[in-house]
């Protein structure tokens, strides 16, 4: 076949005018296991850019993507080269491989539209090319689909010796801290004690357990008192790792998989602690969350310490008086996530109210993100006194005192109202030595 040949539209070049075909070179690798030994981008374009040469072929682009083709309409690249042809920018793809193109009926589909439309002329890989033609389609087709049949088949084979496993006793995911992957083949999914941090996991548990610790207590002792690291990225635990770790089966020999499924099984692997430990941590671990929700607060998640940067805590306290009375106070302070030894101090709310009413008497009113909802509210007010009243008075919102209002929300309103004002506040609200700012 000679080059005019080569570059004309289907059929008989005598008849039809050639079209010359612009091509865009398109390289894939996937993230997926099954293709780490398929050849690399840079590879895929090397070889490709060789054939261009070879055959005088136009390249009008070349296109990167590493992503996985199973799904459809995933691949951002991949849908702004389709893009492209309809617009007319090149009308041929140069490609490795037609697996490189799509794995799913869906980019396929769409693959072939634009065959059937006409804008894309040619498809050209290592060793084949498709053109406008029902058999050449209908190749490309069964080429694309018995990738996507070895996706399934992948799929369906890796599930059911993942179920194998799981009946077996082995846990077919990362190690939970505490516990090492077998690194030998012939042992894969074995799960084996960590003997450096099983003995510290062990200890959290009774921690909690017996001595009554919470979660934050844990996590400081961890990262600060013991530096506490991962085997993994070796990091040191978050408040959210802790409570994990509390609550997951596998530490006493059971595990659920898949999340959520309902399907439990014993463990192969040896437990680090028992069942017993394991509720009475359930227990306690119950007992704390049901004491926290109960617990709400003005104040917290507003302002953030000016000394290290962590968020606002606050405690309650009850004092009895001689007299019977017991009087409720609640203390706001640091929560010395980021430095344990911070010393922001703490705070009385009836103090801390004091300062949000002078902050309010020296902040441009233009700082209150609430103020049109709070003089529509005004406006809403007196209009109910007029019906009220039967006043004919024209009521004028302009000179609604949105300062005298806000701090009255601050003295008078529910816990959630005054959340709603200093929530709506632009500037980030700063504590520090008990002392509130903006910034």
């Amino acid at each position: 076949m000679d080059k005019e040949q080569r570059t004309g539209l289907i059929g008989n070049p005598a008849v039809v005018p050639i079209i010359k075909v612009r091509y865009c070179l398109y390289a894939r690798k996937s993230t997926e296991q099954d293709e780490k030994q398929a050849l690399s981008i840079d590879s895929q374009i090397k070889e490709m850019l060789a054939i261009a040469e070879r055959d005088e072929l136009e390249i009008v682009d070349i296109r990167r993507e590493a992503h996985s083709a199973k799904d459809s309409g995933q691949r951002l690249v991949f849908k702004e080269l389709l893009e492209d042809i309809r617009r007319g920018r090149y009308n041929g793809i140069l490609t490795w491989a037609p697996d490189r193109l799509s794995r799913n009926a869906g980019d396929l589909g769409s693959v072939v539209d634009l065959m059937d439309q006409k804008s894309l002329i040619e498809i050209r890989t290592y060793g084949q090319q498709f053109r406008n033609s029902p058999n050449e389609k209908f190749l490309l087709m069964i080429l694309c689909s018995q990738a996507k049949l070895e996706n399934d088949n992948k799929s369906i084979n890796v599930k059911r010796g993942l179920k194998t496993r799981v009946e077996m006793g082995l846990w077919p995911a990362p190690a939970p801290t505490g516990y090492l992957k077998e690194k030998r083949m012939d042992r894969k999914c074995e799960t084996l004690i960590d003997p450096a941090r099983a003995p510290v996991i062990k200890q959290v548990f009774e921690k909690v357990a017996y001595e009554k610790w919470s979660g934050r207590k844990v996590y400081n002792w961890l990262k600060f008192d013991l530096n506490f690291k991962t085997a993994t990225g070796n990091k040191n635990l978050t408040l959210g790792n802790v409570y994990m770790i509390l609550q997951n089966h596998f530490y006493y020999g059971t595990f659920e998989y898949p999340k959520n499924s309902g399907n439990w099984y014993k463990g192969k692997h040896e437990p680090i602690i028992t069942k017993e430990l394991f509720d009475a941590v359930q227990n306690q671990v119950k007992s704390q969350f049901i004491r926290s929700e109960s617990k709400e607060f003005a104040f917290t998640k507003l302002m953030t310490c000016g000394l290290c940067g962590s968020g606002i805590t606050a405690d309650e306290k009850f004092k009895k008086q001689k007299n019977g009375n017991v009087h409720r106070h609640v203390y706001y302070g640091c929560t010395k996530v980021r430095d344990r030894d911070c010393k922001c101090g703490y705070i009385n709310e009836v103090d801390l109210l004091k300062q949000f009413e002078k902050l309010i008497e020296k902040i441009d009113i233009d700082e209150i993100g609430i103020k049109e909802k709070i003089k529509t509210e005004v406006e809403r007010f007196k209009k109910f006194q007029q019906v009220v009243l039967g006043s004919k008075k024209k009521i004028v919102v302009a000179d609604i005192d949105i300062r005298n209002y806000a701090k009255y929300i601050l003295r008078e309103s529910k816990d959630i109202e005054k959340r709603e004002l200093l929530g709506c506040l632009r500037s980030k609200i700063i504590l520090n030595n008990k002392q509130i700012t903006i910034s």
